[in-house]
């Protein structure tokens, strides 16, 4: 009986998340709900993020109120269908609890830890998930962005994948000297080959976000060798047009009320940004060398308030898989961007997003990533 029973649980957004609270529950008891509907708003001290139900079927019970915070895991509500009396949901929810008491603890403390690696003469910092055979997913951030824009993604595509998700130079932890070389993108495009060569990867999937997106598409064009497929998410590197008045604000930032209405223009639902989200942003901006490192990319690759690099006229060369994925909502880089590619390139735009789409749209994202690596 008790496969007839599926559970909902508090997801794990990020290593970092231990717990969250359950801001608003969008569906009543007794509501049948489809995989993928938005059914619950979640808080945690990172972010605010809609949750969407991992299974479909008649919501029976919600057993978490608006409000109450539980633990990563926790039973929030169980879906079955009718012929599931009442008390075969009693008895499946309080094993349920008494199974969570028990292991809960010891699934906290096996969270992996970030880890670093002397790449090309500098210091790597990459977090490492999951393992499989074939070629690895390799992650890369946007501009002022840490390995932790993936929280949402990598654990869910590090089932049957290995999985990294690496800090750019100048970039969280690591290394902030960007060398006596350029800071563009072919330069942290030869950056990501050394932490390639360091881990001995001979081809990854890259999937690459904003800035980070130009660096995947840099290496498929010019290194397709090393690729063997590219997701890029709100991608520069289509098009001159960037917002400026982000970039320059974001580097002149000092305190939070300055930088919370810059976050806030990176997503559609401007209550995603959290206050621990924007004090951590803070105390990166405030390490030694970050200012310098960012200010050269800036200059590098956004000199004149327009993008240094269009490889639009270059996209039918490539050799490998490359998808295209947008927020329509995007503030930063224009959508219109991911308009006119070859047609051989899939996009994928959806309405109700913006910068952060792989955040925003987090399980439609990592289905179109796990197809394209997958193939």
């Amino acid at each position: 009986m008790s496969e007839a029973i599926k559970p909902i649980v508090m997801p794990k957004w990020g290593l970092a998340m231990q717990e969250g609270m359950v801001a608003k529950w969008l569906v009543e008891e007794g509501a049948a709900i489809g995989s993928g509907e938005e059914i619950l708003d979640i808080e945690t001290s990172k972010i605010a993020n809609v949750y969407e139900s991992p299974v479909e079927g008649p919501l029976r019970r919600r057993l978490v109120g608006e409000g109450e915070t539980v633990p990563v895991g926790a039973l929030l509500g169980v879906v079955a269908d009718a012929s599931v009396s009442d008390a075969d949901l009693d008895a499946y929810v309080a094993k349920f609890q008494e199974e969570f008491a028990a292991h809960a603890a010891e699934a906290g403390a096996a969270a992996p830890e970030p880890e670093t690696i002397e790449a090309g003469g500098r210091r790597f910092r990459y977090l490492a998930l999951g393992e499989g055979e074939g070629a690895p997913i390799v992650f890369l951030h946007g501009f002022g962005g840490d390995l932790n824009n993936w929280q949402y993604n990598q654990e869910a595509l590090a089932e049957g994948h290995a999985t990294y998700a690496v800090d750019l130079p100048g970039h969280g932890g690591s290394s902030k000297d960007l060398g006596s070389g350029g800071a563009d993108v072919g330069a942290l495009a030869s950056a990501v080959l050394d932490f390639l060569d360091a881990k001995e990867i001979p081809r990854a999937h890259l999937a690459g976000h904003s800035l980070g997106g130009a660096v995947a598409l840099d290496l498929a064009l010019n290194h397709a060798d090393r690729v063997a497929s590219a997701t890029v998410i709100c991608t520069a590197g289509l098009g001159p047009e960037i917002n400026m008045d982000y970039i320059d604000g974001f580097m002149q930032a000092r305190r939070r009320k300055q930088l919370q209405p810059l976050l806030e223009m990176l997503v559609a639902d401007p209550a995603m940004i959290s206050r621990e989200m924007i004090e951590d942003v803070l105390k990166f901006k405030r390490l030694d060398g970050v200012e310098t490192a960012l200010n050269r990319i800036v200059g590098d690759s956004f000199a004149g308030g327009r993008q240094a690099l269009d490889l639009s006229g270059r996209l039918a060369e490539l050799s490998v898989p490359v998808q295209v994925i947008w927020g329509r909502q995007d503030r930063i880089i224009p959508a219109s961007h991911a308009e006119g590619l070859p047609a051989s390139i899939p996009v994928r735009v959806f309405d109700d997003a913006g910068h952060m789409v792989h955040m925003e749209k987090a399980a439609e994202v990592n289905q179109l990533i796990k197809a394209l690596v997958e193939r």
